[in-house]
């Protein structure tokens, strides 16, 4: 079975065709990182603008030399009108060709990215980073899992870019971190990620990104204030801030792997390229699969990859809605 792939669900335009929930035929992604450098992060009436222009050309590609059989699209969360222009271009494909029509989860699809190489085993710990999302599920089988801990206020990838901006760099700022980071000395500053009151799984980066702003900008000050800290100084805090913030989400992942028979540890997300990540999470006494090259970041293939499986569960309504909200 081929599977059209859609995906719009932030500010990435992508569209793949996937064989059989695994085989990749067809991936193209179609970025508007250069746009919304300007405004430190996406402006979402951009971006929803964007994929108007960029949709129909990737499918008409994607699609020239294979007869698709199913028709699978992110239908949230993500940005609203983003999410819209994925969704309504894919009910028209579907109308017109007359092919069935499924749903997919944005955040359970980077899930299932990891697991489009490997067959997969349950119950799993699965680890969701990105710019919108994080959080840990325990896992018992493809697209049925139970949340552990999520974030009470921003995501990682979120406070990544953040923490870029008040150092000066532009979006997307986890990569500038991760480079300033190679070269500073992650023992400078004694940054610590923060803890939720009676919900140990739970995560906080507010507390980290504010104390990040506090020696860039002076106490008590805000982004718009002035640099206070040397140049020199930089690498040093983006070493400091991401080793906290890693060392945060590392220690939490074992904790709740710990609570059941977990038999690996499932990365998706953005944020699983950074080697120093990476590094840490190869050091876990459990199994641990990260998506194949090109799938950590928004892509069609693993919509197309989990849209086979729900279709093959019969877990889908062809009535399918945009929501923008995970829970």
């Amino acid at each position: 079975m081929k599977v059209l792939g859609i995906e719009t669900s932030c500010d990435e335009t992508a569209v793949a065709i996937v064989e059989d929930g695994k085989k990749i035929l067809v991936n193209l992604v179609a970025s508007q990182a250069d746009v919304h450098k300007v405004y430190g992060g996406v402006f979402p009436e951009i971006a929803s603008r964007h994929h108007i222009d960029r949709l129909l050309p990737l499918i008409e590609e994607a699609t020239k030399d294979h007869e698709i059989d199913l028709i699978a699209v992110a239908n949230g969360p993500g940005l609203m009108g983003s999410l819209l222009m994925g969704v309504t271009a894919a009910k028209a494909l579907a109308y017109g060709w007359d092919k069935p029509l499924v749903g997919v989860n944005h955040v359970e699809a980077h899930l299932y990215a990891s697991m489009m190489e490997v067959n997969p085993t349950f119950p799993a710990l699965g680890v969701v980073i990105s710019g919108g999302h994080t959080f840990l599920a325990k896992m018992t089988g493809i697209c049925e899992y139970e949340i552990l801990g999520t974030t009470v206020d921003d995501a990682i990838g979120e406070a990544f870019d953040k923490v870029a901006a008040l150092l000066g760099y532009p979006y997307p700022g986890g990569p500038e971190i991760e480079k300033l980071a190679r070269s500073g000395d992650k023992t400078s500053y004694s940054f610590k990620g923060g803890k939720v009151k009676g919900r140990p799984l739970d995560f906080s980066f507010s507390g980290l990104k504010t104390n990040v702003l506090y020696k860039v900008k002076g106490a008590n000050s805000n982004r718009k204030g002035p640099t206070i800290i040397e140049e020199s100084e930089k690498k040093h805090i983006a070493a400091s801030f991401q080793e906290a913030a890693f060392q945060d989400l590392f220690g939490k992942s074992l904790k709740a792997a710990e609570t059941f028979n977990c038999q690996g540890i499932y990365l998706g997300g953005g944020v699983t390229q950074n080697g120093r990540l990476r590094e840490l999470f190869e050091t876990s006494p459990y199994p641990v699969f990260w998506p194949p090259k090109g799938l950590g970041l928004d892509n069609g293939a693993m919509i197309g990859g989990l849209g086979y499986h729900l279709y093959q569960r019969k877990n889908f309504s062809n009535d399918v809605q945009a929501f923008p909200r995970h829970f």
